[in-house]
């Protein structure tokens, strides 16, 4: 299979990395080839701290993707998370020089490319310019402007920052693996790609991404991208918890936590009592379910709690910002029974929890359907989208000819409006001569430019 025609997600995680490893079916969905995981070492809350560690751990995920897909990986997205990421909004605008001609796609990426040289914090670094509402000349609140005419092109951004130490590491990584970095992509806007509707995002919508290093927050409203964060905290510190509070070693406390844990204590009996098998000939160690939820209850509250804070700091409990879809979970953490349930209680919000299989066409075993994998997805679609849009084919050039019908009908296309690719196209065979020199003049200049 040539390496064109599949794309490869890779999500370097706190506690385990994942390939992912797709294509688009004839139907647009994706069909997955195959899933590569390793554990993960040397990587913590989201930031790489052991380099040859976290290569390794790669090159496993990579391996275990390549065999069970069948081909071979050189090509991937990668996800980025951390407590060094931040976010903020900027408006910026560009001034076109032929304010007759259309906007197009390259007038967007100018001015996109223009709020890339926004000086940042010192050791800081931009990662995404995210569009969020456009507007040409005196009209505002425009969402698509590529086929207006203007002179004055603004837009308001949400720009995602990052140290750019812990973006070389990740990148380093990548590279020793191998491996080739398609793009680098924002963690939660990954997630949201996999397991947010259409619908959610136009009528307001947060999702939370509970990791094993940290939990990532994105809002939406009204289609667009309004806020961004991560917290330094996940599922991680929950089983370092129960590991201090129940004296046992971290391995049974991950499988206490996955197997009986419970959000809420209320739910629990007194008399239940789950048994922990005693190191070397020592006694076996009796837990209360009661109190293991209790400890988890603790920590799942103030992860809630820091949320809360960021769902306020957006204006999530003002009516125009309010966000009518809630909440959606994801991530491992998200697995954690009654999370739902005191998600509700603490934020205010209705929630659900968000499952990434909902555009996959081969999941029959339901293997993907957990919520830890919606972030690996999300990149598989991110990187899916980058090869769709470079695989675009470009039309053919109509060529011109001079006769009395073409004139005729050059004179009727100027009177009329029409979408903008289209007319693009049409206007091109069916200029008058004087129109098709000035064209020509036109493209010269821009050439030298």
């Amino acid at each position: 299979m040539k390496n064109q025609e599949y794309s490869v997600g890779l999500d370097i995680g706190t506690t385990k990395i994942v390939a992912i490893v797709g294509r688009r079916n004839v139907h647009g969905k994706i069909e997955v080839l195959g899933v590569g995981k390793a554990k993960s070492l040397g990587v913590h809350k989201g930031i790489v701290n052991n380099i040859s560690q976290t290569i390794n751990s790669i090159k496993k995920a990579i391996e275990e993707a390549e065999k069970s897909a069948g081909v071979s990986i050189k090509k991937v997205t990668v996800g980025i998370a951390g407590k060094h990421i931040r976010s903020l909004q900027h408006s910026d605008y560009i001034m076109r020089e032929n304010p007759e001609t259309f906007i197009i796609e390259e007038d967007i990426e100018k001015l996109k490319d223009q709020v890339k040289k926004l000086v940042m914090l010192p050791g800081e670094e931009i990662i995404h310019v995210l569009p969020q509402e456009y507007k040409v000349d005196s009209e505002g609140e425009i969402h698509e402007p590529i086929g207006m005419h203007g002179k004055r092109l603004e837009a308001n951004f949400h720009v995602v920052v990052g140290q750019m130490g812990s973006i070389r590491n990740i990148v380093r990584c990548v590279g020793e693996a191998g491996l080739e970095m398609e793009a680098l992509t924002l963690e939660p806007l990954a997630s949201s790609e996999a397991v947010l509707t259409k619908e959610e995002k136009e009528a307001g919508v947060a999702i939370v991404d509970i990791g094993g290093g940290t939990t990532d927050i994105a809002i939406f409203k009204d289609n667009i991208i309004r806020h961004t964060s991560v917290i330094p905290y996940g599922g991680g510190i929950i089983t370092e918890d129960i590991k201090e509070g129940c004296s046992i070693i971290e391995k049974h406390a991950e499988q206490l936590k996955v197997k009986f844990g419970s959000a809420l204590p209320e739910m629990e009996k007194e008399s239940t009592f789950v048994t922990i098998p005693g190191l070397h000939d020592r006694p076996d160690k009796e837990i209360s379910l009661k109190t293991l939820s209790q400890i988890i209850n603790a920590r799942v509250e103030e992860i809630l709690d820091m949320v809360n804070t960021e769902l306020k700091a957006y204006g999530a409990h003002e009516q125009k910002k309010k966000l009518i879809a809630g909440i959606v979970l994801s991530g491992g953490g998200s697995n954690l029974k009654h999370i739902r349930q005191l998600t509700n209680f603490v934020t205010g919000f209705d929630s659900r929890l968000g499952y990434a299989n909902e555009y996959i066409a081969n999941d029959k075993n339901q293997y993907l359907k957990g919520p830890e994998f919606a972030t690996s997805i999300g990149l598989l679609m991110e990187s899916l989208k980058i090869r769709d849009k470079k695989n675009i084919p470009a039309k053919d050039p109509v060529e011109w000819k001079e006769n009395p019908q073409n004139s005729k009908e050059a004179e009727q296309n100027t009177e009329q409006a029409g979408e903008y690719s289209e007319e693009k196209e049409r206007r091109k065979s069916r200029l008058t001569f004087g129109q098709t020199l000035m064209e020509k003049v036109k493209k010269f200049f821009e050439e030298v430019e």
